[in-house]
């Protein structure tokens, strides 16, 4: 690959083609997939050599990138003032580093739960799983709003297909949901990018925002105070900040694989970086700073994770609490972003990280449970630490983490985030963490508890609080993003739909810590994000994406000073 390495702007950049072949591996792979559908070896074959091809070409920039050179790949104009460039710059290569290790380790997974669980329309499901990471790699390299824009809307198409993946009307209607918030949410980044192009005669991306961004924040603050409400809010839909979150709960009707993924890493996390990209690349801190956007973007933050906490508490299905969580622990990220402090923007950015290895974790405990036992609800769970031992530890150890325990992923981002509140001035912030650790332990424990502590005979409703935040659901059941239903699925009874009624009346087989709990395919994934989520509570300095976002937040504040 022939590569030219050029001084522009004070940034090195370099004329190469890698940005380009990381996109191009999944168009040719989702290709390849449904022409191998009738071969499921070749099949899955193909996804795990694509994921890890991914992963290595965007590993292979990492050392230029921590060095200060930028890989380009120009493909022209799409109009006068408005470049088709591919970038891999510092604040894409934490994102891209992030999706694309994490699905080698999906890939894997999903071969595991689709086959354990006998899932109908599994090619399709492997050609968009594959389609949906290769748009997330495009937002993460996009380098102007347009080309992001582009992306991210063909990662809300790629992902419908997923969300919707058993075709029963409840998934078809959570799939139509999805695609209205997010679509909306596309919508407003449109006009906020109509927006900033009307203020400021350029969408490129620019460490410490866009040039004369800083001017138009101060001849016409209230013109870029939409044009920011209108980036920030549209980018938020994706990112579960409330009042733009109901998608997400509904979302978890898909596939273990899909929520773990796509409502962890990659849908999520594009989300959260479009919020990043604003605050840090299209206006800079400063120039948010002096429009005032930073205190209503840590209100909507801070609000978010307290609610959807509560919520968190009174869910019985596993996966509803997990999506809840998800919630919360997404505007760690926005609040980081929004306090525009050193910490601050060090912290929220780390927990993009942290959030992926731990969250993942959870997510990937959640399907193992299901494959092999069947079990959706924490009720259920009364001493499956005895059947499962590793993956429930596996599962307490994340939990520990989202609830940001010394040692752990989650304590590195949110000890960051509480001196970067301290440090902007808003003291509110340090009990605001404090109560949200206090929320995560509330409903993370008693499912850990439940696991390796409570008997068989001891099973019963696990929400926190009663209602209508919690406990048992009496005559109305209410569904994971707050409606209710008329059908009792809450599972007062376990017999409904045929399904088991769980714990065992005879107890579990027990299983101990040298495997055998489950099938490889399920167990070593699962083991390896917790070990990856371990080494980052453990040694963040040595841990590569410490050192690009200590790049990320030194150019934006050197700018903005």
């Amino acid at each position: 690959m022939t590569e030219a390495i050029v001084a522009s702007a004070g940034t090195e950049t370099v004329d190469s083609l890698r940005p380009l072949a990381v996109l191009l591996v999944p168009l040719l792979t989702v290709g390849l997939i449904f022409l191998s559908k009738n071969r499921p070896n070749v099949r899955e074959g193909w996804s795990i050599l694509a994921a890890v091809a991914m992963f290595g070409i965007v590993a292979s920039m990492v050392p230029d990138v921590l060095e200060g050179r930028v890989h380009e790949t120009d493909l022209g104009f799409f109009v006068e003032g408005i470049e088709l460039m591919l970038r891999a710059d510092e604040l894409g290569m934490l994102f891209a580093l992030v999706a694309s290790g994490l699905y080698v380790v999906t890939a894997i997974y999903s071969i595991g739960y689709m086959r354990g669980h006998h899932e109908p329309f599994q090619t399709r499901f492997f050609a968009m799983l594959c389609a949906s990471v290769g748009a997330a790699l495009g937002v993460a390299f996009a380098s102007n709003l347009f080309m992001l824009l582009v992306f991210y809307e063909v990662l809300t198409l790629a992902t419908y297909p997923l969300v919707a993946h058993d075709e029963s009307e409840e998934a078809r209607i959570s799939g139509y949901k999805y695609l209205a918030y997010a679509l909306s949410g596309g919508l407003a980044i449109f006009g906020g990018m109509l927006a900033i192009y009307w203020l400021t005669g350029s969408i490129t991306f620019t460490r410490g925002g866009i040039e004369g961004i800083a001017e138009v924040a101060a001849a016409d603050p209230w013109a870029a105070r939409g044009a920011f409400a209108l980036l920030a809010g549209g980018f938020a839909v994706k990112a579960g900040v409330m009042p733009f979150h109901s998608w997400l709960p509904s979302a978890m009707v898909a596939p273990t694989p899909v929520s773990g993924l796509l409502h962890a890493v990659a849908v999520v996390k594009a989300g959260a970086f479009g919020v990043a990209r604003t605050v840090i690349d299209v206006f800079g801190p400063g120039a948010v700073a002096d429009i005032g956007m930073g205190l209503p973007l840590t209100i909507a933050a801070g609000a978010t994770i307290l609610i959807a906490s509560l919520f968190a508490l009174r869910q019985d299905n596993l996966k509803a609490r997990l999506a809840y969580s998800t919630i919360a622990q997404l505007s760690y990220i926005v609040l980081g972003l929004s306090l525009l402090s050193q910490m601050g923007l060090m912290g929220g950015l780390l927990h993009i990280p942290a959030h992926a290895f731990s969250k993942l974790t959870l997510f990937l405990c959640a399907g193992a449970l299901y494959v092999q036992l069947d079990v959706k609800y924490i009720s259920e769970m009364a001493g499956v630490g005895k059947r499962m031992p590793i993956t429930m530890g596996a599962f307490g150890l994340a939990s520990f983490s989202m609830a940001g325990i010394p040692l752990m992923a989650g304590f590195v981002s949110k000890w960051h985030l509480i001196w970067g509140g301290a440090e902007a001035g808003y003291l509110l912030v340090v009990p605001l963490l404090v109560i949200s650790g206090a929320l995560n332990v509330g409903y993370f424990w008693p499912i850990v508890y439940t696991a390796f502590f409570e008997s068989e005979d001891a099973a019963g409703q696990k929400p926190v609080l009663e209602n209508p935040f919690g406990g048992s659901p009496g005559e109305r059941a209410y569904r994971p993003d707050g409606g209710t239903s008329p059908d009792d699925d809450q599972h007062e009874d376990h017999d409904h739909h045929g399904r088991p009624e769980l714990p065992p009346a005879d107890g579990w087989d027990r299983s101990d810590w040298r495997g055998g709990e489950t099938t490889p395919l399920l167990l070593v994934p699962l083991m390896t994000t917790a070990t990856l989520m371990l080494l980052f509570g453990v040694a963040p300095d040595y841990v590569v994406f410490f050192d690009l976002i200590e790049g990320i937040v030194d150019g934006a504040m050197e700018v903005s000073e």
